[in-house]
């Protein structure tokens, strides 16, 4: 480590070199000869540098993000470091950005650190405000051979009052459109993901001058109050948009985000001073009722964000390049687990089959056609635990079996589970306890979600406060008891309310703070779950897709896609969740039936195996022939799976759109390319571009089903495929590239 000391600025900064050259780019300090009173500090990787310029009143801004060539490439005057919004000091310029905040111009710097030894190579800038004590730390963290960088801010009161922040960023990046002229917006488009429940990953996009419209700056000096937002609502952080976007240039740049928060976040998008910046942070007051009281020597950390670049290169366009960034870098940052690399398969007894209504009596002969299928985890979903003749939805909590849905105890079908060479697993929903439930009053109320001094309500269940030790200690024992017991090795963790803002109870003053709060507590559970029982596998679910953030998926292994039921409505899901999900992580529903037909069959079957597979569906009343039809796209699956933690995505077809009659989603990896294809309905022929495997030695083949033919035309100069399917029914098929031997 080297250091700049936490003294005030006074002059330039001397020149030095900290770490090591390769990737890495130096980090250094150098005074300019054109300006003696201002310094730079150049770090990051050589494919998303960094320059951050200090000026003579020692002022701190990013002037320049991205490769050579890039928009961002170019200089401007750039933005603070950090935006923070404090009571009583408001905004220089009055809007609904998150940027030009009173507070945040006032930053000075007082030193950095950079850490270069190549392994996770690190940035510190310290920064002070003069008037209110306020102490900032920005950190940037670059992972090498990814060309992403993660940052976060860490806030600590050094003042002799209290202080109320009420947003601050964990990332701004300037210098997205840097131009001038009408032009400057042109060739930029904005790529995000609206979500809902059953109709989750969305995608699609603007240019970006159609929302922010040019108001004509040089006429009314000044700049506008306007830019285009989303954000979360609530404790679903993915119920609305995914915390997820692109800016995408037509010079062939592209650059993607996310943040890295369950506990409500917001990003933006706007001009400032001919340029086009974006603005990544967790929950402000504005829009999540959230603040946080820093008292003297109190700190505060937010979320994480990062964001990649992306070039149009080697076949690929900027926006797969960045989302591939985007997957490597959820595979480096999140907790390593046995189940990313081996990828069991899932028997799940809930979607299209049993539906929460589980027995012993219907569950042993999907255990044995499950196995037989080739399942190695099956997972008993909800209902095992009701026993109330009023219903389970308003009395669950205690999670004990059920004696008259199990009369020879949960334990038979655990056993009978293990016998066939398969994990047991068990639904939960360990935050929600039902009005009517025993531990609703064995808990102190301050184990709870609170408003005024009243208990949250919401759909007949209070919400436990995992930052209260009765909460933890009463989950704690949940899951060891059921570990102990039934030698559960999976969990399904169900989440099916919102509660809306929050909890302001203990010393979080606001909603959105209690509920930051708690979702860091129940991250930390989580992580000492799988610390006691580090055989365990988690699935991150919330009534299908509505809460999924690396904030969650750094600790969970799985994540639900969706709770969709109509195998026509999966395939827009299925295609477009790796594009916020590591594939290896993305669990899809295949529910096939015994009263479909063959194509039904194995159009649910496929539209999983590029994923992680959560087969359902009557498998045990199916005909030898169906059965055996499941359980070869199983084991084509079981052949491939390999491949998946090592590929990154692509669309030859583009994102899909919600009613696209063809869809198309691939994984590249460095001996295989998969192609995933489903047609909905339309004509029955389609070209699919597959560039990067232009001019190869390759030929595609069908992978699964085997059952039909499909016409497959390669033409190995244009790097495209023309692929026939039967016009009479929707079909699927999945297709595999490999380098000719």
């Amino acid at each position: 480590m080297s250091r700049l000391g936490n003294l005030p600025f006074t002059g330039p900064l001397p020149s030095r070199a900290i770490g090591q050259r390769g990737a890495v780019i130096v980090p250094q300090a150098t005074a300019l000869t054109a300006n003696p009173q201002v310094s730079e500090i150049d770090w990051g990787l050589e494919a998303l540098p960094l320059r951050f310029r200090i000026d003579g009143e020692g002022a701190v801004r990013i002037v320049r993000a991205g490769p050579v060539g890039a928009a961002s490439h170019t200089e401007g005057p750039g933005l603070p470091l950090v935006e923070i919004q404090l009571s009583g000091s408001g905004r220089k310029w009055s809007g609904e950005r998150s940027v030009e905040t009173s507070a945040g111009a006032r930053l000075l710097y007082r030193g950095h650190e950079a850490d270069g030894d190549g392994t996770r190579p690190s940035l510190r800038i310290d920064l002070a405000d003069p008037v209110t004590g306020l102490v900032v730390e920005a950190h940037y963290r670059a992972v090498p051979g990814v060309p992403v960088v993660r940052a976060w801010t860490t806030l600590r009161n050094e003042g002799a009052a209290d202080l109320t922040v009420e947003a601050v960023t964990s990332l701004v990046l300037p210098g997205f459109g840097r131009s001038t002229g009408r032009e400057r917006l042109a060739r930029i488009d904005v790529h995000w993901a609206a979500s809902d429940w059953l109709a989750e990953g969305r995608w699609q996009s603007r240019p970006l001058r159609e929302l922010l419209p040019d108001l004509s700056r040089f006429a009314h000096e000044h700049g506008p109050r306007g830019c285009f937002a989303r954000s979360s609502q609530g404790s679903w952080s993915s119920g609305r948009y995914l915390p997820t976007g692109a800016l995408v240039h037509g010079g062939g740049h592209a650059w993607a985000w996310q943040i890295e928060s369950s506990g409500g976040w917001r990003w933006e998008v706007g001009e400032h001073d001919a340029d086009v910046y974006l603005a990544l942070l967790g929950p402000h007051d504005r829009e999540h009722q959230w603040r946080q009281v820093l008292r003297p020597g109190e700190e505060f950390t937010t979320v994480r964000a990062a964001v990649a670049v992306g070039v149009t290169a080697h076949g690929d366009d900027a926006l797969t390049a960045a989302l591939a960034a985007l997957t490597r870098y959820r595979r480096a940052v999140r907790r390593p687990h046995r189940d990313h690399t081996v990828l069991p398969v899932i028997f799940n007894d809930y979607m299209n089959t049993l539906m929460g209504d589980p027995t012993t009596e219907r569950l042993l002969p999907l255990v044995d056609a499950a196995s037989r299928a080739g399942a190695e985890y099956f997972v008993i979903d909800a209902g095992w635990y009701d026993d109330d003749a009023e219903g389970w939805w308003d009395s669950v909590g205690e999670w004990r079996e059920s004696a008259a849905r199990f009369p020879g105890g949960l334990g038979e079908v655990c056993q009978a589970i293990l016998a066939a060479g398969m994990t047991p697993g068990l639904w939960l929903e360990p935050e929600v306890v039902g009005v009517r439930s025993r531990v609703a009053e064995q808990l102190p109320s301050d184990a709870f979600f609170q408003r005024d001094g009243e208990r949250v309500v919401e759909h007949g269940r209070y919400h436990l406060d995992l930052r209260h030790p009765a909460a933890r200690a009463h989950l704690d024992a949940v899951v060891d008891r059921l570990v102990a017991d039934y030698a559960v090795g999976y969990f399904k963790l169900d989440y099916n309310i919102n509660p809306g803002p929050g909890t302001d109870t203990g010393t979080s003053r606001s909603p959105g703070a209690g509920l930051l709060g708690h979702q860091r507590a129940y991250t930390d559970w989580l992580s000492d779950v799988l610390d006691r029982h580090p055989g365990l596998t988690i699935e991150n679910c919330a009534s299908g897709g509505m809460r999924a953030d690396y904030a969650l998926l750094a600790q969970a292994q799985l994540q639900s896609t969706s709770d969709q039921q109509d195998p026509l409505r999966y395939p827009p899901i299925a295609a477009s969740a790796p594009a916020a999900i590591a594939p290896e992580q993305a669990a899809v529903w295949a529910y096939p039936q015994p009263g479909s037909t063959d194509e039904e069959i194995a159009f649910t079957v496929a539209g999983a195996l590029l994923g992680r597979v959560h087969l359902s569906g009557h498998l045990d009343r199916m005909t030898p022939h169906q059965h055996a039809l499941v359980a070869e796209g199983i084991a084509v699956y079981k052949r491939l799976r390999a491949d998946i933690p090592a590929s990154t995505p692509l669309w030859p077809l583009g994102l899909p759109g919600w009613e696209d009659h063809w869809l198309c989603l691939g994984l590249r990896g460095a001996d295989r390319t998969y192609l995933l294809v489903w047609r909905r309905g339309g004509a029955g022929e389609q070209v699919l571009p597959v560039p990067h495997l232009a001019g190869s030695r390759t030929s595609p083949r069908v992978l699964y089903p085997t059952h039909r033919p499909t016409g497959l035309g390669w033409n190995a100069d244009q790097g495209s495929l023309r692929l026939s399917l039967a016009e009479e029914t929707p079909g699927a098929c999945l297709l595999v590239f490999e380098r000719d031997s």
